[in-house]
């Protein structure tokens, strides 16, 4: 996968009103791992919803050129989000028009969502 550049857009756990974001940080670190133990590059894009998400991502997509783009399911599954992904797929379209848009069941197999689609691209 060598080249190969990832965006995850989702959800800072932090940020999350009466959230106990342990769980979901330590997940997110084993996705990090799992993204060297693939020698794939990625860059995390983590929104907090009281601030400007939609800005969030179109500048993390305009950062660099991504071969795919994953969209975490703490946007994608949470019902009252559902305006947000809808924006968070389209702006990946007009933005980053070349990157897949790939799918995590968990912040911990994210590369392995993005690795589905970059072996398509190979």
């Amino acid at each position: 996968m060598t080249g190969a550049r990832v965006l995850v857009v989702g959800l800072d756990p932090a940020k999350i009103p009466g959230f106990d974001p342990e769980p979901v940080q330590a997940a997110i670190a084993l996705g990090e791992a799992r993204f060297g133990e693939l020698g794939i590059e990625a860059d995390w894009c983590l929104l907090a919803l009281d601030g400007d998400p939609e800005g969030e991502i179109v500048e993390a997509l305009r950062g660099n050129d991504y071969a795919c783009v994953v969209i975490g399911g703490g946007i994608r599954k949470h019902e009252p989000l559902l305006e947000l992904f809808e924006k968070a797929v389209n702006l990946v379209r007009q933005h980053a028009p070349g990157a897949a848009i790939a799918f995590n069941g968990s912040p911990d197999d994210t590369a392995d969502a993005a690795l589905r689609w970059l072996r398509r691209q190979d």
